[in-house]
């Protein structure tokens, strides 16, 4: 069993300012979690401390998580588990990783045990180009790894060739599976991919990205596959586009309906 170990560094004890449920109150504190190795896995800062029987309520939190990455929380208010060290943060939480992501929230949990984050509540996480919201969502502490489990909007800003800002929003009702260590997300359920070329649905919808730009470099949608584009509308079970050439690959005996200003102009079939 990890042992938990706090180390409290007091600047002004408040003996006039107890709350009334509280056994201790401190200000300017400063709050540490060690591993039974004795390594520091935890360390809070913050405007008050009220100790309780069983957690310390905080105020003003500014906590940092060391791991294989670094991360930062901060908000108004939360609650310190004084057995496990799970942490419960309210009001304007932020969480930052020293490689740059960011999720913003108004309430979430950390799970020492299992280095995980959740919350559920709108949700909104930040790496580069690319900016997730979504209601309830559970990540890695790093943020490396997040799911976003409802009312999913992605938008990823790049440039092209000609320097040309594109600007691509993919909707989704969820869950959103992001791995950012691997470069891709899986989009479940009413998936909508809009940019300034058309626009393209389907149940399921495999993103990767390019691991520097974070420009999309390829897409996979699967089931019930609908495209619009220049006019025209296209069927099919599948579809691949490549952004290299900017291809798009129709699967599994694709329908494409062509319009000319006097209406249909052809709506063909064709097999696999």
């Amino acid at each position: 069993m990890r042992l938990i170990i706090f180390v409290v560094v007091l600047f002004f004890f408040c003996a006039t300012a107890h709350s009334q449920d509280a056994d201790q109150q401190f200000s300017e504190f400063n709050l540490s979690g060690h591993s039974k190795t004795g390594e520091k896995t935890w360390e809070v800062r913050g405007e008050t401390a009220d100790v309780l029987e069983d957690s310390v309520r905080l105020k003003n939190i500014d906590a940092d998580l060391y791991g294989q990455e670094k991360v930062n929380l901060k908000a108004q208010t939360g609650n310190l588990n004084k057995s496990s060290g799970d942490m419960h943060l309210e009001r304007d939480v932020v969480a930052t990783t020293e490689s740059g992501s960011r999720l913003t929230t108004d309430s979430l949990d950390w799970n020492r045990t299992s280095n995980l984050i959740t919350t559920s509540d709108n949700v909104k996480i930040e790496q580069a180009n690319i900016v997730a919201t979504g209601t309830g969502a559970e990540a890695n502490t790093d943020l490396k790894k997040a799911r976003l489990k409802e009312e999913v909007q992605v938008e990823i800003s790049s440039q092209d060739e000609n320097k040309n800002l594109n600007r691509t929003v993919i909707t989704c009702d969820g869950p959103l599976d992001i791995d950012y260590q691997n470069s891709m997300a899986v989009f479940n359920d009413n998936v909508v991919v809009k940019d300034e070329r058309g626009q393209m649905s389907s149940n399921k919808m495999e993103v990767y990205f390019d691991s520097q730009t974070k420009s999309i470099v390829k897409i996979v949608a699967k089931g019930n596959v609908r495209i619009f584009r220049d006019g025209n509308e296209s069927y099919s079970q599948a579809a691949v586009y490549t952004a290299v050439d900017k291809k798009m690959t129709l699967i599994g005996r694709p329908r494409l309906i062509l319009y000319s200003e006097e209406g249909v102009l052809d709506n063909a079939a064709f097999g696999n």
